[in-house]
């Protein structure tokens, strides 16, 4: 796929309604109707997640409950989600991969996202008490054994755990990523005006969906459109 940056909405029109005449009206509205529900207000950074099945089940996370964007430090290791889980969501969800985790921590203030670091060592705020209104936030999720780094601590504007009331300390990384990225998305479409994308970031997004599900869509576009 081209790159496509920087083009104006009706660039993408135009070619949406292109690749729509390849797609049944059906997969159309339910692409419309998804895109419309995405969010970039609220996004995950996954620190050197390692286990296969855990980083497949971060993006389902999102691809579930409409977090359109995804973060991943790759440090240590490889962000490689296991197929068999993913199992195609990953073609709904912007993953934006960083080398290390300065790099993913400036990228995201950057954009103006507070750092929320996930942990049950802090007492700041649960998924009730967490203020999603104050402005656009981005969740840390650490490496499945040793948890966030102490430069994610030292960068951190917040801290969230999720209250225990038995004898384990906390959940496994994908446990702890479902509920929270529930909740929180949630409690963002009903406390947030602006939570959605913008019509914009929406049409965008809804013209690299189309890219991607009709056979041979370049060759389709060259043909209407030209080069790209």
């Amino acid at each position: 796929m081209t790159n496509t940056e920087n083009r104006s909405r009706a660039w993408y029109e135009e070619r949406i309604a292109c690749l729509a005449e390849f797609m049944t009206g059906e997969r159309v509205d339910l692409f419309r109707r998804t895109v419309a529900r995405r969010t970039r207000y609220m996004t995950v950074l996954a620190e050197n997640t390692f286990h296969p099945q855990n980083a497949a089940a971060l993006i389902r996370h999102c691809e579930a409950f409409g977090v359109q964007r995804m973060h991943t430090v790759e440090t240590c290791c490889e962000f490689r989600p296991a197929a068999a889980v993913v199992r195609g969501t990953d073609r709904w969800v912007d993953l934006c991969r960083h080398a290390s985790t300065a790099e993913a921590l400036r990228a995201l203030k950057a954009e103006g996202y507070r750092i929320v670091a996930t942990t049950p060592h802090r007492e700041d705020t649960t998924p009730e008490t967490f203020d999603v209104a104050c402005g656009p936030f981005a969740l840390v999720f650490g490496t499945e054994h040793a948890g966030i780094s102490d430069e994610v601590i030292a960068s951190a504007d917040e801290f969230l755990r999720i209250p225990m009331c038995g004898m384990v300390e906390s959940l496994n990384v994908s446990a702890s990523a479902a509920i929270l990225i529930y909740m929180l998305s949630e409690r963002v479409r009903e406390q947030v005006a602006d939570w959605c994308m913008t019509p914009e970031q929406q049409t965008e997004t809804l013209y690299r969906w189309m890219y991607r599900s009709v056979a041979d869509a370049a060759q389709i576009l060259d043909r209407r459109f030209g080069i790209q």
